[in-house]
């Protein structure tokens, strides 16, 4: 009989990039629960979970560990995302004391999900993938495997000779999955034959996408790491093919093609903004490299209101890079822009959405706006 309450309550997360712990669940208003580690014990933050109950019935949930997550400062201000059918991914009332997060659910159907932010699974890579190579404009390639066995996959967006070569990548870090969602914006809008600024940009361009550099810790439910616990994005200057064969791969390819420009995309859990990371701590950094990036930063402001130019990270002091991050060891050893952009788990400060908060839409509208800000650079490179 539908609403009797009468159903157990399920707590579930053995599904493509599912993480939660449950540690009991008799009681729908004190449901305690767990966020695992990934692989190798250090980092873990990132969540996906399912609670099978009843329609019409509140649930209370507890995150036990939260306090000793990776980035505790993400959790303030912060609210769990919640979905019915997992294409509407909405914000639930979200409390954070003592180390515990707590969130409320009132389930709409028999079935509701949770997660850290709108997930992007392996299976959806897989579907991106797929709808791209299918476009006579782009080539689809395996430049290797990961320890798991996975494809790296690579969208070869126009033709090779072209004098530009123009990279992006995404999901070093498996658990911000707003930078698959910004990648599925970016690309859509690549891919438009009716779009007047991708068809002038592939005219002397050539775009490399990778759309999620981390399958493994993807499909894991990992934040930060491949299948043994390695931090990709502190790889760049000694990977191999038997520890981070997801960065060896991708940067193989980069030398056989060259970078003019590269952007590698990530999401920040305490800051509540869109910002660059720029590379003014490699060794040789110019005002010139100074100005491009500036510009592509201003630009972008200037074309999405979602995007700002003045809050972000400290700036790195001169010559004290570290070139185990890809951005900066890109810069320095291709001698071209290379940065970082960054967004939120949280809403942005700035232009806030009570119901969505930063979101998987509009995640997927700055990847949008990035075509156009690179186009507004693109007679400098």
């Amino acid at each position: 009989m539908i609403g009797d309450h009468s159903n157990p309550i399920v707590i579930s997360s053995g599904f493509d990039g599912g993480n939660i712990e449950c540690l009991s669940s008799e009681d729908p208003e004190n449901i305690r629960l767990n966020i695992a580690h990934d692989a190798g014990g250090e980092f873990y933050q990132w969540f996906y979970g399912k609670l099978n109950g009843t329609r019409g019935q509140k649930y209370v949930l507890h995150i036990e560990n939260a306090g000793s997550s990776s980035y505790p400062d993400g959790w303030k201000d912060y609210n769990v995302v919640t979905s019915n059918d997992q294409v509407e991914w909405f914000r639930s009332s979200t409390d954070y004391q003592d180390g515990v997060l707590t969130f409320s659910i009132t389930a709409q159907s028999d079935v509701t999900w949770f997660a850290y932010f709108a997930p992007y699974t392996l299976h959806q890579h897989n579907n991106l993938i797929s709808r791209c190579a299918v476009r006579p404009n782009v080539s689809a390639q395996v430049l290797g495997k990961t320890l798991d066995g996975r494809d790296i996959d690579l969208l070869q967006i126009g033709e090779a000779n072209k004098p530009l070569k123009i990279w992006s990548i995404a999901r070093q870090h498996p658990g911000e999955s707003m930078a698959e969602w910004w990648m599925e914006g970016y690309l859509d809008r690549l891919l438009d034959s009716n779009d007047a600024v991708s068809k002038a940009l592939l005219e002397r361009s050539v775009f490399y996408v990778v759309p999620n550099m981390n399958p493994d810790g993807t499909y894991r439910g990992h934040l930060r790491t491949n299948a043994i616990g390695i931090n990709l994005n502190r790889e760049w200057d000694k990977c191999t093919a038997e520890q981070s064969p997801e960065v060896f791969y991708v940067l193989e390819k980069m030398r056989e093609t060259g970078v003019s420009l590269n952007l590698d995309v990530h999401g920040d859990e305490a800051l509540p903004y869109n910002f660059i990371a720029g590379t003014e701590g490699i060794r040789s950094w110019t005002k010139e490299r100074k100005a491009l990036q500036e510009l592509f930063k201003s630009n972008l402001a200037a074309i999405n209101p979602d995007f700002q130019t003045t809050i972000g990270y400290p700036i790195s002091a001169p010559d004290s890079a570290n070139y185990g991050i890809c951005s900066s060891f890109i810069a320095e050893n291709f001698n071209c822009p290379a940065m970082t952009l960054e967004m939120p788990f949280k809403d942005t400060a700035d232009t806030p959405d009570e119901r969505y908060g930063w979101s998987d839409i509009r995640s997927a509208k700055l990847g949008a706006s990035c075509v156009d800000a690179i186009f507004s650079i693109v007679t400098k490179l």
